[in-house]
């Protein structure tokens, strides 16, 4: 029987990976999607670029505010209902920025998902950048 790295440890039941996938699904979105339902208008969630004031200015997704995790506090959320999703992207898979973030603006009882690929993952799906 052939061995190697993949199948060392044995994989998880089908029911076992539909569970940890489809949760995976609450936490996260990906690039693909979030272009997706700007193209379509009104997106239904606050898209926030967490990176510094300069990358952001020197490109980021049309549509995005910049919110630096340090500057997430209520009082800067207070004109957003209750019940508005936020994500949160950053440079890339290489940057942690996004997930603080998230646990930033969990930590004050805001719905919340990251963007899988951040700005990277953006711009190598052929999605353009804004400049301001």
């Amino acid at each position: 029987m052939t061995t190697n790295a993949v199948l060392e440890v044995a994989a998880a039941s089908s029911a076992e990976a539909l569970q940890r996938f489809a949760a995976s699904l609450q936490y996260e979105t990906d690039c693909w999607d979030v272009h997706e339902a700007f193209a379509q208008g009104d997106p239904g969630f606050i898209l926030f670029d967490v990176r510094t004031i300069d990358e952001y200015q020197r490109g980021h997704i049309d549509g995005a505010i910049h919110m630096m995790r340090g500057k997430m506090i209520a009082s800067k959320l207070n004109h957003y209902p209750p019940n508005t999703l936020f994500v949160t992207y950053c440079a890339g898979p290489h940057c942690n920025g996004a997930t603080k973030a998230a646990i930033a603006l969990a930590k004050l009882g805001r719905p919340v998902k990251i963007m899988l690929g951040g700005v990277t993952g953006w711009v190598d799906q052929g999605y353009e950048l804004v400049h301001s």
